[in-house]
């Protein structure tokens, strides 16, 4: 199996590091043939805490995938979250210098839309197109090749904190592997679970992790606006161990197995039994209580969604309402929760089967893993098309310079 065909994502998230291994087939298919999750020690909000905690994570997770895929992992693109990363929209102007607009005229226009003043402790993630403007058309994803005379551009900008990407970087490299790229989660999980009709209505996609909730709004094709929210499934899991006076792993446990957000639907009278502090004995707690306390905290996360969509007017541009996923989504009932509460079509969006996927990686807590093996097979077509064409100027070259010699020994002889 040729190494270059062998792409790998790498999810390094706060509850959990998963490593999905595929392979590029000839015929540009991908294929799953690995993947390892261990639970993630380390991390506080999608930020590295504990350096040695997250490489023993990350180790153990690609050490599994490694061993299922019976290949070598030399590089990984890792996903990055955490309330460090901050995003912004921008635009940016350029003179067309010939009669037709070139590649060369996009990078510059991209450029220009890049510079802007950022302070010096961030990097730039990702430069996102929106949308280009020839002269006075807008709405154009594909200027090369138009005529015109003013080419400008509209982007989306993600930075991030450069120590904390550092960190992240350095753990995954601790691991032995190479960080190729850094992808911010919510693009990856966009890319796994929604469909292009959905990116091209306006949608919400709305990824609640363990430490963040990642949020990416889509409109004609484009990412209009992502935030991440420092709420996620362990602050629904905190606010159990506080309420019911249990540890934080029963606590995990009743969440799963019996959480639900909407207490009205349940049996008023059904109860459940947890384990308390060791040394103290089990007791019985009403199911209906257990939703309280999740509903409060699931109520305050879209009501921040509600006000994020408020606060950047983006009300009229989300026709095609919300889809949660991640591990968070799986809770009962909080779909219909959030539709009551942000007043739009919700509904838990599970990732897109492709390539070998079974049954049990089309779950909404694997949808960044698999986004990020998307994402990163996308890139190496345009890399290896790249290659191909670089190589095929090359050939016409050779051919061009042996024609012409060709012909220069004919004159002489």
């Amino acid at each position: 199996m040729n190494e270059r065909n062998i792409i790998v994502g790498l999810d390094v998230g706060t509850t959990k590091v998963c490593t999905i291994v595929g392979v590029q087939n000839p015929n540009s298919e991908l294929e799953i043939i690995g993947i390892g999750t261990h639970p993630s020690h380390g991390l506080k909000k999608g930020s590295v805490v504990n350096i040695d905690k997250t490489v023993r994570s990350i180790y153990a997770s690609i050490e599994e995938a490694k061993l299922m895929a019976g290949v070598d992992i030399q590089s990984v693109t890792i996903g990055i979250a955490g309330s460090h990363i901050y995003s912004f929209n921008s635009s940016g102007v350029v003179a067309i210098k010939g009669s037709e607009i070139t590649a060369g005229d996009v990078e510059r226009v991209l450029e220009a839309a890049k510079a802007v003043v950022i302070p010096s402790d961030r990097e730039v993630l990702h430069v996102i197109p929106q949308e280009f403007r020839v002269d006075n058309t807008g709405g154009i994803k594909d200027p090369v090749g138009m005529c015109g005379v003013r080419l400008e551009a509209h982007v989306h900008i993600v930075t991030g904190s450069i120590p904390l990407i550092q960190n992240l970087v350095k753990c995954v490299e601790q691991a032995g592997v190479k960080a190729n790229s850094v992808t911010l989660q919510p693009i990856a999980s966009s890319e796994s679970v929604l469909s292009l009709e959905e990116k091209e209505m306006g949608i919400i996609l709305v990824d609640i992790g363990g430490g963040t909730t990642d949020i990416a709004i889509w409109k004609e094709g484009s990412l209009i606006h992502s935030q991440i929210v420092p709420v996620g499934g362990n602050h629904f899991t905190n606010d159990l161990a506080v309420a019911l006076k249990i540890p934080h792993a029963e606590s995990e446990r009743v969440k799963i197995n019996h959480g639900c957000v909407l207490a009205e639907g349940l049996n008023q009278s059904a109860h459940i039994t947890v384990q308390g502090l060791s040394g103290t004995n089990s007791r019985e707690v009403k199911l209906s209580f257990v939703a309280e306390v999740l509903g409060a905290r699931a109520e305050e996360l879209f009501h921040i969604i509600k006000n994020i969509i408020a606060d950047k007017n983006l009300g009229n541009e989300i026709t095609g309402g919300i889809v949660l996923t991640g591990g968070g989504a799986l809770i009962k009932g909080i779909a219909e929760l959030g539709e009551y509460i942000v007043e739009r079509p919700t509904k838990v969006g599970h990732p897109t089967p492709f390539g070998g996927m079974t049954n049990i990686m089309q779950n909404p807590k694997f949808s960044t893993v698999l986004g990020l093996l998307i994402e990163t097979s996308k890139r190496t077509q345009v890399l290896d098309n790249d290659i191909n064409e670089n190589n095929n100027n090359q050939m016409d070259l050779i051919g061009k310079f042996s024609d012409s010699l060709k012909s220069v020994f004919k004159e002489i002889f």
